[in-house]
C-alpha cells in the first residue's frame, strides 16, 4: 500500500533539518508517529528505514524519516554527538505537531541520539536499529550506558553478525533498564544478509517490520497517549 509523502524543512540550532512524512492511508486512524533518523554513513534511503516507511502506515503509524542538518547540507562527515542531539531537539516540536505520541528512533548513530534524548523530550518509547554498541573490534569501548539509560520502553533490532555489536554482546535487561532485543539472523550493520543465508533479504526486512509493528502495538495506552 502506498501513502502520500510530503517533505518538511525545519530550522534547528544545528542548521536546517528535513522530515519526510509517510502518513497513514485515508480511512486509517493514526495512533502515533515513529520518527527515525539515519546513521553516520548514509541517509534515509537505508533499507530498514525504507521498509518501515512502507509497512507501518497501514498499521496506524505515521513514519517520519528525519535527515539531520549535516546531511541536508551535503556534508560527508557526520556532526559531533552534541550537535546531532541539538538538531534532534530542535526538530522535535515539528514531530509532535500532529498531536500524536512520538516514538523516537534511528539507525546506528541515529539510534544513539534517540536513546540520549528521548526521555527529556517526552517520547513514548525508543526504537534502536543497529545501535553501535561498540566500535568494530573494540568491545571494551562499550556504549551500553546510552541504551540502558534511555529510561523508556525500548526496542533494539540488531543484525546477527553486526560488527558494531552482536546480540549476544548486549547486557541483559533489568527492571531499571528494560528493553527488548530482536535479532535479524545473518544481518550485518545495514541488515544485509548473504546470498547463501537461510533467509532472503526480503525475509530479513520482514523480521524488522513485523517486530517493530508488534512492539508499537504493544505500547501501553497510557504511555502511547501521553508519552509519560
Amino acid at each position: 500500500m502506498t501513502t502520500r509523502t510530503r517533505t518538511e524543512s525545519v530550522d534547528t540550532p544545528a542548521g536546517e533539518a528535513r522530515i519526510t512524512w509517510h502518513p497513514v492511508p485515508a480511512g486509517t486512524a493514526a495512533r502515533l508517529v515513529l520518527a527515525v533518523s539515519h546513521g553516520a554513513g548514509g541517509g534515509i534511503e537505508a533499507r530498514d528505514l525504507v521498509a518501515l516507511a512502507a509497512a507501518l502506515p497501514a498499521h496506524g503509524v505515521t513514519v517520519a524519516l528525519v535527515e539531520q542538518p549535516w546531511r541536508v547540507a551535503g556534508k560527508k562527515v557526520a556532526a559531533a554527538p552534541k550537535v546531532l542531539d541539538e538538531g534532534w531537539r530542535g526538530l522535535w516540536p515539528a514531530l509532535a505537531a500532529p498531536g500524536l505520541p512520538v516514538v523516537a528512533g534511528g539507525r546506528s548513530a541515529g539510534a544513539r541520539v534517540a536513546c540520549r534524548t528521548a526521555a527529556e523530550l517526552g517520547a513514548a518509547g525508543v526504537l534502536a536499529l543497529a545501535i553501535p554498541l561498540h566500535p568494530p573490534g573494540r568491545p571494551e569501548k562499550s556504549r551500553a550506558g546510552e541504551l540502558t539509560g534511555a529510561g523508556l520502553p525500548t526496542l533494539v533490532v540488531q543484525g546477527g553478525r553486526d560488527p558494531f555489536g552482536r546480540p549476544a554482546e548486549f547486557p541483559p535487561p533489568t527492571a531499571q533498564a528494560p528493553y527488548e532485543l530482536v535479532e535479524v539472523p545473518f544481518g550485518d550493520h545495514g541488515f544485509a544478509v548473504p546470498k547463501k543465508a537461510d533467509l532472503s533479504q526480503d525475509e530479513a526486512l520482514a523480521v524488522i517490520t513485523g517486530a517493530v509493528a508488534a512492539w508499537l502495538a504493544g505500547l501501553s495506552p497510557r504511555r502511547a497517549r501521553s508519552g509519560e
